[in-house]
């Protein structure tokens, strides 16, 4: 199936299933950020579900091309499919793809498919290319780029004790000072998961780092 092809049949699938109601409260609820279908995740991925069946897959080496084309689109629901479409490959993930990751979190950027990204795809790949992780925190933290920033900070979340802890707080303190809502939330949502593994580590993090900004400070400590 082509990108075109595709794309067609799934909007007409998703135009058949709008709901101008919901789909203006979930305008809303996104700042009026992007255009909705009126689309709840469950029915979506219902939708969705033939077009991203194992079987009629593209090849991984066209997979960029729909990903790109699909987040050219308006409507929200398409930024989803297109980070479903490119979790259907982690497996049979290459070093070069680090670039498409990248691409992903800047284009339409915003917390709900930025923080599926870092989790869902950027996560994978930094655990199967160690060596990429510095590189690229190192890159994403000078970028000044709130959302590569945020990945820098959370692309760990679900790692648990294969965390980098010196990577984390090297995160955390080059984004120290950061008026950012969404930077400072993100550490201290970093802390708090990782104070599930190793609450003690978390605690002497905090009490060595009296600049932590409050709202990340709080959000450390929640489980403590």
């Amino acid at each position: 199936m082509l990108v075109e092809e595709f794309i067609d049949l799934l909007k007409e699938e998703f135009k058949m299933n709008a709901d101008v109601v919901i789909a203006k409260q979930q305008k809303a609820y996104m700042k009026d950020k992007f255009a909705f279908f009126g689309l709840k995740a469950p029915v979506r991925r219902s939708l969705q579900k033939p077009f991203l069946n194992k079987k009629y897959l593209p090849p991984k080496n066209e997979m960029p091309s729909y990903v790109k084309s699909l987040l050219a689109l308006p409507q929200r629901e398409f930024h989803h499919v297109a980070q479903e479409l490119a979790e259907k490959y982690v497996k049979q993930q290459k070093i070069e793809d680090i670039a498409l990751y990248e691409y992903m979190i800047c284009k339409n950027s915003w917390w709900d498919s930025v923080d599926y990204i870092a989790t869902k795809l950027v996560a994978p790949y930094f655990l199967k290319f160690p060596a990429q992780q510095q590189v690229y925190v190192d890159k994403w933290l000078a970028s000044g780029h709130l959302w590569l920033q945020r990945t820098a900070v959370i692309f760990q979340l679900q790692y648990k004790e294969k965390t980098d802890t010196q990577l984390l707080s090297y995160a955390i303190n080059n984004l120290l000072g950061s008026k950012e809502f969404f930077i400072n939330k993100a550490i201290g949502w970093a802390l708090r998961n990782y104070s599930r593994t190793n609450a003690r580590w978390v605690v002497d993090f905090v009490n060595a780092t009296p600049n932590l900004h409050s709202l990340s400070r709080r959000e450390a400590l929640r489980l403590l």
